[in-house]
């Protein structure tokens, strides 16, 4: 019995230990989503207002740009997949992943062969494990991303759109990441971010609707040399921004799978402190046992001598 009980306390320190961990890496999560909250709500303001410039300058002039127009039959697209460095993250990988299998079958029932792009050990490891090609991967900042690793990720994305499929270019970039929405909800999206789809008549009415008057267009040095400088920052900032909510949805997801972990870990504290007990109280019973039957075996052998 003795034994049993020793088990039991060895568990309890155990999982007290990793309780401990559990909770540390939930308050460290906790801390680093705000920080990543906040970098998301400052990223998404000039984002948006990149992409209205951009539109604005398509609708506003007649150009054909590479990056801008449709391909009359496309047949190749790149698909940029954002995971973690990282796991304890819950689903988080998973999910996105997931969601990028699903954009990859879709692409290939419409004919187009798909070049994947890889942000994140978890996502290379998926592709390098099923023995699938990867053009290009990047890892070891998915927890805190710069707008230098935007720019690092973007330059071969755009180069690859402005070639010829011939050449190995593409002609779709599609983008697939955890969107954070709260703290509690995290969706995996996918996102096509060029060529640049636009309604043109759509963003008229629109500018009507708001009683605006739609603006004349007149470009320096040409509508064609504005859209060679805005479309890479275009997709820099739009990749940067999901990098940022892809940090905060995995930040968030770590911080509910490490709380999901501790309160796990303490009400297995209390069953195994529930058996230690009992254990505890069987062996004094045994042990009280034994006192009194020899006790009672010495009454008799001092009776039986009498």
């Amino acid at each position: 019995m003795g034994a049993k009980l020793r088990v039991y306390k060895r568990r309890i320190r155990s999982v007290t230990a990793t309780k401990k961990i559990t909770k540390a890496m939930e308050m460290i999560a906790a801390s680093r989503v705000v920080k990543a909250q906040r970098q998301v709500a400052a990223s998404t303001p000039y984002a948006s207002e990149l992409t209205r410039a951009v539109t604005a300058v398509a609708t506003g002039s007649n150009t054909q740009h590479p990056l801008t127009t449709e391909a009359e039959k496309p047949s190749r697209a790149a698909l940029l997949l954002i995971t973690s460095d990282r796991g304890l993250a819950g689903g988080y990988s998973s999910n996105v992943i997931k969601a990028a299998e699903q954009l990859t079958e879709r692409l290939k029932a419409e004919g187009k062969e798909v070049d994947a792009y890889i942000v994140g050990r978890k996502g290379v490891s998926y592709y390098s494990f099923r023995e699938r090609k990867v053009v290009e991967s990047w890892t070891g900042f998915t927890d805190s991303p710069t707008y230098g690793d935007a720019k690092a990720i973007a330059a071969p994305l755009i180069e690859a759109v402005q070639q010829d499929t011939a050449e190995g270019g593409v002609d779709e970039l599609h983008i697939v990441f955890t969107e954070f929405l709260s703290m509690m909800t995290q969706t995996a999206l996918d996102d096509r971010l060029l060529p640049l789809s636009f309604d043109k008549a759509a963003v008229e009415a629109e500018e009507t609707s708001k009683g605006e008057i739609l603006p004349l267009f007149d470009f320096e040095p040409s509508a064609e040399d504005v859209l060679d400088a805005l479309l890479p920052r275009y997709v820099e900032s739009r990749i940067y921004n999901a990098l940022l909510q892809a940090a905060a949805s995995k930040h968030a997801a770590t911080r509910r799978a490490m709380k999901s972990a501790t309160d796990n870990a303490e009400d297995l504290i209390k069953s195994l402190s529930r058996l230690a007990n009992a254990a505890r109280q069987a062996e004094i019973t045994q042990e009280i046992s034994e006192i009194v039957g020899g006790a009672s075996a010495l009454a008799d052998a001092t009776a039986g001598s009498d």
